[in-house]
């Protein structure tokens, strides 16, 4: 009996992982190649903007601030991936100073970081100082 109740939570375990597998399959971004065109806007603190226009091959958003002339990213690589610590310069930092960059996607709340934000022909993203 005590068997077959391990053998059944040990069949229900494989069974979850599979559906999250599956789900993270299904639904996770797609990536896009070929040549995009994008833009990055940056809203300091101050709530100053600098626009920039980007013509990219990259797949996900890190990859284009990398290639884009006069972006000035530092991050810091945490348990969650790519954190973007300051842009251009200005830092904000929750541990610092109760601030952080929120990443907009086409006027959106973005979902992801930047190092799994997929980026797509046209897509208009924003880096925008936010205080806590």
């Amino acid at each position: 009996m005590k068997n077959k109740k391990g053998l059944i939570g040990i069949i229900a375990a494989v069974a979850a992982v599979a559906v999250l597998v599956f789900a993270y399959t299904t639904f996770a971004p797609k990536t896009q190649q070929g040549a995009k065109n994008i833009t990055i806007e940056v809203i300091n603190e101050a709530q100053q903007s600098t626009v920039y226009e980007v013509n990219t091959n990259a797949e996900f958003l890190e990859q284009a601030f990398a290639e884009t002339d006069g972006l000035e990213i530092t991050n810091e690589e945490g348990p969650y991936g790519m954190t973007i610590v300051a842009v251009n310069g200005e830092e904000a930092k929750w541990e610092v100073n109760g601030a952080y960059w929120s990443i907009m996607v086409n006027g959106e709340y973005g979902m992801y970081g930047a190092s799994e934000q997929v980026v797509a022909d046209g897509d208009a993203f924003q880096l925008v100082f936010t205080k806590g």
